[in-house]
This record gives structure tokens, sequence and C-alpha cells, in this order.
């Protein structure tokens, strides 16, 4: 009698106990999301970082868990990847949503200060990535400088004052008026680069407001410096690409784009010209932005 053989595929084996989650893969996916608050550091430049980095892409277990510990940090995790590293943002609800809240308390006490700082972020936003195609292409890289900024707000100012007119809207200043209909009315008529005894650009100028800004996002490792002509020059980093994709469905971004200030046709460098131009109280040499 024969005796018969099975040759068939034998069944999988079970997982080994350690291959369930330890404290080491907690240690390390835990450093990677530190590594993504430091929104300064270049994966390339930290070897354990751009370790961390691939074992995120190529183990999926490890990539859960790493989103898992950003989640329970109140992170929201937009792209881990080498050109941004681990890039998050954080919820309103978390801890690290603070420094924002900081540093729009330390802007001035002032509520219509405090609206021109929020003003100045969505005009530097608006001009990094002012097409849809910008924020698409990952190799896309938006200059912007302090002077330009606030050319671009007082021309936008220009134009809503115009559509105010023309909708027979009352253009008296009104600033306690949500959006920007009440913005330009504050920004119009606030200096835009003031006079101190030591020469230097007063805070509470739009210049000003637009150079604190500008630092912020800098410190935030959004933008990086690149010298000192028409107020300050800077270029966008990959994680400012991602924080506008995040925030590029807001009402208030799209209405500023939609009037026109910026071309948005072939990313040519300039902002388009008014009508008439003597009175919009432009900074001298505001070195408008350009984009590459």
């Amino acid at each position: 009698m024969t005796e018969h053989v099975d040759r068939s595929e034998p069944e999988p084996a079970a997982a080994p106990a350690g291959s369930a989650v330890t404290p080491a893969d907690a240690a390390d996916a835990a450093r990677l999301v530190a590594f993504g608050l430091q929104p300064k550091l270049a994966p390339a430049r930290d070897q354990e970082y751009t370790d961390l980095l691939r074992r995120h892409r190529e183990d999926p277990a490890f990539a859960r868990l790493a989103d898992a510990v950003a989640a329970g940090l109140g992170l929201v995790v937009l792209e881990v990847s080498p050109r941004a590293g681990m890039a998050v943002t954080a919820a309103e609800d978390s801890v690290f949503a603070v420094r924002m809240g900081d540093y729009a308390r330390r802007t001035a006490a002032d509520s219509a200060d405090r609206f021109l700082h929020g003003l100045a972020h969505l005009a530097v936003a608006a001009l990094a990535f002012p097409r849809p195609e910008d924020l698409a292409d990952d190799s896309y890289i938006g200059r912007v400088t302090v002077n330009g900024v606030d050319a671009f707000v007082r021309q936008a100012c220009r134009r809503l004052e115009e559509r105010a007119e023309e909708q027979g809207e009352n253009t008296d200043p009104a600033t306690d008026a949500p959006g920007l209909e009440a913005a330009w009315r504050i920004w119009a008529r606030r200096s835009a680069t003031g006079a101190t005894k030591d020469a230097r650009r007063p805070a509470a100028s739009t210049t000003g407001i637009v150079a604190k800004a500008l630092a912020f996002l800098t410190d935030s490792g959004f933008l990086q410096r690149t010298g000192d002509d028409s107020g300050g020059t800077y270029r966008t980093t990959a994680r400012y690409q991602l924080q506008v994709r995040d925030m590029a469905a807001s009402a208030a971004l799209a209405e500023l784009l939609e009037l026109g200030v910026v071309p948005v046709t072939d990313g040519t460098a300039t902002l388009l010209p008014a009508e008439d131009t003597d009175d919009l109280d432009l900074v001298a040499d505001a070195g408008l932005p350009f984009h590459s």
C-alpha cells in the first residue's frame, strides 16, 4: 500500500509573539514624531531621521504606530517623505497649538492689530502659491519679500475699496467687522514704515507687521531667509507648501486670490499694475514677489 504524500504548500506559520509592537518600536515611533516637531531640521542632515523615515515608508506597521503617536499628541500628519520629513500640524485642541496662540497674543493687545497680523499671514500664503498648480508641484519654490507683501496688501485694499464703492457699501472704517472688507480699511490707513528715533521699523507699521509674520514663519521652518533686499527676502520650504495646501480651501484665501491682484495665469514675476498707482502708498523699493 502506497502512502499518500501531500505536496501542497504548507499553511503559513502564525506570526511569532516577538512580532508584536515592542517598547523599542514605540520609542522609535515617538522619536520620529519628535523629529517632525523640529521644523528646521532637514532629514538629509540627520542619519537617524533619514533611517526612521525610510522605516515609515517600508514598514506599514511602524507607519501606523508613528501616525498613532502623532494623533495621540493632537498632531495631523501632512506628509512623511525625504523632502519634508515628518511634516505635522497641530490640531486646534493640541498642546502644540499654543505656540501660534502665543504669537497672536504677543503681536498686540489691540484687536485691530491682531487682525492685521492675520491678514499678513494670509497675504504671504497667497503670494507664495498663487496658482493651484504651484501647490501641486513639489518642486515649486515661492519667494516673497517684506515690502512686496505690503505692496500686495495695499493693492488688494485698493481693489476692495473699488468693489465696495461699486456695490454702494459703506467705506467708513469698521475695525470690528469680520472679513477682508474690514481688513483693507484698517491696513490702508496704517503707515507702511513710520519712523523711530533710531531708524528702526516700528512694530505697528504694516511692514513691521509683515516682517514679524515672516520671522515667525522662518522660526517655524516654513520659510528660509535669503537676503536683506526689499525689507527681507524669503523662500518657501516643503513644509510651508504642505501647510498652505491644508488651508487652500479657506474662504479668506480664495477671496484674496479672486481679487486679481496676483497674476495667476503664467506665474510671471510681479503684481498686476493698478490703473492709477499715485495714491497706493507703496513703500519705496517694494521688491515685488517673484516665483520660480
